[in-house]
């Protein structure tokens, strides 16, 4: 066991979790970065590109960008954190092209283009900045269970060095959060390392969850590749196998026609047909990934028609995550943070998804105000104190079963059940309360075998835990989604496919052993 002391943990290696570094290291703070893979490569946003939603600070311009999502939403987003997001995005940008000298394109008027970023450069100047600042990056890292003092605060977490083949242990004064959504490890570009760890290890440590039942996001891709790009497909046309129009099929609000057509196991094509030239280039220079499988197969896009499928992206593209209860992005437990697609978005999406300009803006922004809220409450610790005090690991399922482990499942075993409720669009995309009550009671039996046998060591133990995080992330989500018997934002229930006033609210959702919901009041949703 190699032990680290710090004022600062902050696990993930993303744009929300390298944010945070930063801002934590600015703010005065000693700063760890333990990351899954290798921070500045690792995850959703280093493999490709993404919009920003970022607006120039003009009252029109930010009225419209802030009333844009709010119906998509069910008006369950919050102004004042969407107007927070939208003023701390733009600095943070500015300082990217300033301070980060990221090359920002410019228009025909010669102005800089700051509303898009490519994902490997961004990362690449990310990672830079914060070894510059003094981070102490842990990469190929993964943490497996935070550590708690005896008041119950957060005070580090322990992990697995997977090239040095050895545990660790890091004692912090506070910890962030910033591991990403879950997507179920279901193929799609970059959320290999996505698999709810952080919504977790938050969960053991007492925090809870809110907008779960925002979790069924589905990305199109070419069939038998990996990258969901659907913004590009609303230029695209969508066809049987017997070549005619497939009706009703489109990226934006006709998924579910794609899901049925190929829930018949008939195939689904499509043709990028409807953009023009200056489209096409415009495409091409934006998101250069988007068009590097259709290069190697030597297929034309925009010409040629090519097969497609639908690929879970969960809370990666959807909205639900760890409740966040303060402006620094604070969990509701003493010394724990929480930011990007491992917090909820609800506060600026409502129960839509933040696809990626909204998402991209949250982790710049929780990333900076879960940093900065992280140093500050772990500099009025004292070092002294931060590192002295006794600890325990916070850690269950998948760690410390209550049963035989001899007797238990094996990781593998635990992947494919939860697989098998959380990936098919007939469960998780189009729902029914029938069909999410019976994946839920096979779920919980699930929870109930791993909980009492699943276990692991050295990188058998990570995949353990990814494991139980994974079947966390989807009974959070059915229980959420049953609580919710009403069709609002990106949660559509065919059974109840109109929305209800009265169900006007969020849904909180926590526990592990038993999983329990509520509704949250909120004040100052639009009306």
């Amino acid at each position: 066991m190699t032990d680290h002391a710090t004022d600062v943990l902050v696990v993930g290696g993303g744009p929300a979790a390298t944010w945070a570094a930063l801002k934590a290291a600015g703010a005065g703070a000693r700063v760890v970065l333990a990351d899954k893979g290798y921070c500045g490569t690792s995850g959703a946003t280093a493999a490709g590109g993404t919009g920003v939603w970022y607006v120039p600070p003009e009252p029109a311009a930010r009225e419209a960008a802030m009333a844009s999502r709010e119906g998509l939403g069910g008006y369950l987003a919050d102004r004042r954190w969407m107007a927070r997001v939208l003023d701390e995005t733009y600095d943070r940008m500015n300082e990217l092209a300033t301070q980060g000298r990221y090359p920002f394109p410019t228009g025909p008027d010669g102005q800089p283009l700051r509303n898009g970023l490519q994902g490997p450069e961004y990362m690449r100047r990310m990672r830079i900045r914060i070894r510059r600042a003094g981070v102490r990056v842990l990469d190929h890292s993964p943490v497996t269970e935070l550590l708690t003092d005896a008041d119950g605060a957060v005070a580090g977490a322990a992990g697995y060095h997977r090239q040095l083949r050895e545990s660790y242990r890091v004692r912090a004064g506070a910890v962030v959060l910033a591991t990403g959504g879950c997507a179920f490890l279901s193929g799609a570009l970059g959320t290999n390392t996505n698999t709810g760890d952080g919504a977790l290890f938050a969960a053991e440590a007492g925090a809870e969850l809110s907008g779960m039942e925002f979790s069924n996001a589905y990305g199109i891709a070419p069939e038998g590749t990996s990258v969901t790009k659907t913004a590009f497909y609303s230029f695209a046309t969508f066809y049987q196998e017997d070549g005619s129009v497939l009706e009703g099929a489109a990226s934006q609000g006709g998924r579910s026609v794609i899901a049925r057509e190929l829930l018949t196991g008939a195939r689904v094509y499509a043709r990028i047909d409807r953009a023009d030239e200056g489209v096409r280039a415009a495409m091409r220079l934006a998101q250069p990934n988007f068009f590097l499988t259709f290069d190697r197969l030597g297929i034309d896009p925009f010409t040629d028609r090519f097969a497609v499928t639908l690929l879970a992206e969960g809370t990666v593209r959807g909205t639900g995550g760890i409740r966040i209860t303060g402006d620094d992005c604070a969990t509701g437990v003493p010394g724990l943070y929480a930011a990007g697609d491992a917090a909820t978005r609800e506060e600026i999406c409502g129960g839509f998804t933040g696809g990626g300009s909204h998402n991209a803006a949250w982790a710049i922004s929780s990333g900076s105000w879960a940093g900065r809220g992280a140093a500050g409450h772990a500099l009025s610790l004292g070092a002294d104190r931060a590192a002295g005090r006794p600890v325990t690991g916070a850690g269950g399922a998948g760690l410390r079963p209550t049963g035989s482990a001899a007797a238990g499942p094996e990781h593998r075993e635990a992947v494919a059940l939860v697989q098998q409720e959380a990936l098919p669009y007939d469960k998780n995309y189009l729902r029914r309360g029938d069909v999410l009550a019976a994946s839920l009671r096979t779920l919980d039996t699930a929870w109930t075998h791993l909980r009492a046998g699943l276990h692991g060591e050295g990188a058998d133990l990570v995949r353990a835990r990814q494991a139980a995080a994974m079947t966390a992330h989807a009974r959070w989500m059915y229980a959420a989604a049953l609580a919710r018997p009403e069709t609002r934002g990106m949660a559509k229930r065919l059974d109840h496919p109109d929305q209800d006033p009265a169900q006007h609210h969020r849904i909180l959702v926590g526990g592990l052993d038993r999983v329990w919901t509520r509704p949250a009041a909120r004040a100052g949703v639009a009306a």
